[in-house]
């Protein structure tokens, strides 16, 4: 532990990060390979939560002809789904976990009760936040923020498909420049997209720095623990 940077975690894993090449669904080879990772960091004794989007699903911008309401809380049951399937993938390989909901689902997992939750980490078990906030309007970008208050972790892991944060789009632009490090001012006032703004306000608030890293790289979960310089890290 003493080599670790952090002990507390907050995994904010998209929903497309589950879907591997395809884009969409859930590619079990991504999940069982995320799983195998979060393992490692239990092994060391990092207690770590985990909130999952469910982009990969249903996004409820994609509704435009939908109620946004009914659209949002649509997305909020795709959340659950993932966090299902990453469940299953961490405990085939012995980890034990716990799924908690801002929407009461008990026939396949728990309330969202805060003591519980840290009770849970304290006892080494991975917890997976889902259904986002219970509210419809808010991503799971303010989820990961909100539970990562509410559960005191120390950072939170932003696993992406680039490898920081850049200020344009890598993938449309040559000349595109990465940021090794950002302040939450910085994030807001230019636009940058690392996570929406109310979630960005409330890491903020609650000084929660944010590293922001590329999933695809194997081993990366491991090497921000570390403390590693890899990513893009937006702090005070």
């Amino acid at each position: 532990m003493d080599c670790c940077k952090y002990k507390k975690v907050m995994l904010k894993l998209s929903g497309e990060a589950l879907s591997g090449e395809n884009g969409f669904g859930i590619d079990f080879n991504v999940a069982q390979r995320i799983a195998t990772e979060i393992k490692e960091l239990v092994d060391m004794g990092i207690e770590v939560g985990a909130v999952v989007g469910g982009g990969n699903i249903w996004r409820g911008r994609d509704g435009d002809s939908m109620d946004r309401t009914t659209a949002d809380y649509m997305g909020m049951l795709a959340t659950c789904i993932n966090a299902l399937a990453l469940q299953d993938s961490l405990e085939g390989i012995g980890v034990k976990t716990r799924v908690q909901t801002a929407i009461e689902m008990k026939e396949i997992a728990e309330p969202f009760i805060r003591r519980r939750a840290m009770r849970h980490l304290e006892k080494g078990r991975v917890v997976i936040f889902a259904a986002g906030t219970g509210n419809p309007y808010f991503s799971t970008d303010t989820t990961a923020a909100l539970r990562a208050a509410e559960i005191e972790a120390e950072v939170i892991l932003l696993a992406k498909k680039v490898d920081g944060v850049y200020d344009k789009d890598p993938k449309k632009y040559d000349d595109a420049v990465k940021y090794n490090k950002l302040n939450y001012i910085q994030v807001l006032e230019r636009g940058l997209q690392v996570m929406d703004s109310t979630a960005t306000s409330l890491c903020m608030d609650n000084n929660i720095p944010i590293l922001v890293f590329a999933l695809d790289e194997p081993g990366n979960i491991k090497r921000a623990i570390m403390g590693e310089n890899i990513g893009t890290l937006v702090s005070k």
